[in-house]
């Protein structure tokens, strides 16, 4: 099952239950997407990283992540639209799922669904199908208003899952930001200070408001963007390290060395050898 929607100036959005297959939507690169696993299980390599989705799983992921199927063992739904069609950037107070829900960094968000929440889901994806169906001059509007009503009530069930009430949200709305501002700015900017300006708050603060929601440190945020971007350039890229360490905004290569050897454990050239040899 595949339905696809164009607009004039570029704005695309698909649903689609075999996104594996379609190597035309796989290789476009603008593309967001949530992957539902509606039955069964499905194994998927995503920045180099295998993880399994068992039934009533979602991820949410930007056109910045790689993926790929490994496995198999069931049925789900992919939804993707590129920016053209809607910018979460843009409409982020309509939705407020921006660097909540997408984000750079390689710490996927998993939302395993309730029963009522899974109905909530199926009620959308239905209506989308019964749009797909209607060519009139009301079809885009309508396919977009469904996929904000997707995003929003995705947006509230990664709420539930923090524990996010109506009294914490513009608390909450600092970490948000913070990871907005993070994927903007991680390869000039690699201190809580910088950004702690940018929010008006201070570095203490940032750091107590994440670990009350058990968030990792601000500091901690900072060099996993920056990890998951150097991941990224050494596995998909034919970029030198040199080149890399320039792009992220380290001094020189021996600085971004160190870095990556502190984050993974392991150098940068052993770690191209055996993720290529995997």
């Amino acid at each position: 099952m595949e339905y696809h929607f164009s607009t004039p100036l570029k704005g695309n959005i698909s649903l689609s239950s075999n996104f594996n297959e379609n190597k035309v939507l796989q290789k476009d690169k603008s593309l967001y997407k949530f992957i539902w696993v509606q039955n069964g299980s499905l194994t998927l390599e995503v920045d180099h990283v295998i993880m399994t989705l068992e039934q009533d799983e979602i991820i949410p992921l930007t056109p910045l992540h790689h993926i790929a199927f490994k496995e198999i063992n069931g049925d789900y739904l992919t939804l993707l639209f590129n920016s053209n069609f809607y910018c979460i950037f843009g409409h982020d107070n309509e939705v407020s799922c921006n660097g909540f829900l997408f984000n750079g960094t390689s710490d996927i968000m998993r939302l395993r669904l309730t029963l009522e929440q899974k109905e909530i889901l199926l009620d959308i994806t239905s209506k989308f199908r019964n749009e797909y169906l209607i060519k009139d001059n009301l079809q885009e509007e309508m396919l977009r208003i469904l996929l904000k009503r997707f995003i929003i009530s995705c947006t509230r069930f990664a709420r539930e899952k923090f524990s996010i009430n109506h009294e914490k949200e513009k608390s909450f709305d600092i970490i948000r930001q913070f990871f907005v501002l993070v994927d903007n700015h991680f390869k000039e900017k690699k201190q809580v200070q910088d950004y702690a300006e940018m929010l008006h708050r201070s570095p203490k603060t940032l750091t107590n408001l994440f670990s009350s929601y058990g968030f990792s440190s601000p500091l901690r945020i900072i060099h996993e963007r920056t990890e998951a971007e150097a991941k990224r350039l050494l596995l998909y890229s034919t970029k030198s390290a040199k080149e890399i360490a320039e792009i992220l905004g380290f001094e020189d290569l021996a600085s971004f060395s160190r870095f990556f050897k502190n984050m993974t454990g392991e150098s940068i050239s052993d770690f191209r050898k055996k993720e290529k040899r995997e």
